[in-house]
């Protein structure tokens, strides 16, 4: 595994770490055993960053629960990383994140879950916020009382994350970029890299699509991919995806070798992103794992970029 400085913060993380979406049955239901034991091995294998949210979950909050159980003696040896902001909402409660006090009972609350008294990076979870200022001032305040050692934001969105680091308050971002969405290669990653500020890359698999197993006839249950399937409402997304998907195959095996590539594409921007793809068995996260072995050559990056343009 690679380890590199996590932007200006300089701590050394694993270049690949673990999206811990997947754990919460949201993709899928698995038990707790099979849960703990993929945080398991991804540690194992040397990933030391663990991401999460505290709406993760089926119901909110399995997934920080999940992992709080997981990393139990651990927990000093990996950096973790939650996110506030959607707390709620799939069942029509959703919790205002109006005022300081709200947001710092929300960290309280993921702390508990987590069975931590810190988490390292805290990310405001609205990627498309117009004004930051609450959660600025409340993330400033839990880190003066130690239970947040770093802060940002998760958007896709430079806008939202230059008015988030106006003051140069943004430590990490979380963006979503993968080989099927290269669009943050033009002006997001070179700010990211200009400004110091650290990037963990979510969906650098696009929801499984560059493991090369799926196909039009591919049908998808769990909540998160069914509009995918035939007639769903993202269909016609889908459909163009695939396209993409069959092209790289020219390039790559389906399977483990083109997830590793789909991987090492990532990790080898000059910004040094972290990519946290998510795992439901812990022989995902060994294979996941083993693509942070080294990046790609730029004959390899030029091949996957002419696959994917067509």
């Amino acid at each position: 595994m690679l380890y590199r400085p996590f932007g200006r913060l300089g701590w050394q993380v694993s270049a690949i770490g673990m999206g811990t979406w997947n754990i919460g049955n949201q993709w899928g239901e698995i038990d707790d055993a099979t849960a703990w034991a993929t945080v398991r091995a991804a540690l194992d294998a040397g990933m030391n960053l663990f991401d999460t949210a505290e709406s993760y979950g089926i119901p909110n909050g399995l997934s920080e629960e999940r992992l709080g159980v997981a990393l139990a003696g651990v927990r000093p040896r990996v950096y973790v990383v939650s996110k506030i902001g959607h707390w709620g909402e799939r069942t029509g409660q959703a919790v205002p994140h109006t005022t300081v006090d709200m947001i710092r009972l929300c960290c309280h609350a993921s702390l508990h879950r987590l069975r931590t008294d810190w988490v390292d990076v805290m990310l405001c979870h609205v990627g498309d916020i117009e004004d930051p200022s609450v959660f600025l001032e409340a993330f400033e305040v839990l880190k003066e009382r130690g239970r947040i050692r770093a802060c940002g934001i998760s958007t896709n969105d430079l806008d939202v994350l230059k008015r988030f680091n106006a003051d140069g308050a943004c430590d990490v971002v979380e963006v979503d970029y993968s080989l099927l969405n290269r669009e943050p290669e033009e002006s997001f990653l070179p700010y990211c890299a200009e400004h110091g500020i650290a990037v963990l890359v979510r969906g650098p698999l696009r929801r499984g699509l560059l493991a090369g197993k799926y196909d039009l006839a591919s049908e998808f249950a769990d909540q998160v991919r069914a509009g995918w399937s035939p007639g769903g409402p993202q269909r016609d997304e889908y459909e163009r995806e695939i396209t993409k998907v069959e092209r790289v195959k020219q390039v790559v095996s389906p399977g483990e070798e083109m997830v590793t590539a789909a991987l090492r594409y990532i990790i080898s921007h000059q910004a040094a992103p972290v990519a946290i793809p998510g795992c439901k068995s812990p022989d995902q996260a060994g294979m996941n794992a083993a693509a942070g072995a080294r990046t790609l050559t730029a004959d390899e990056l030029a091949a996957l970029r002419a696959a994917v343009q067509g």
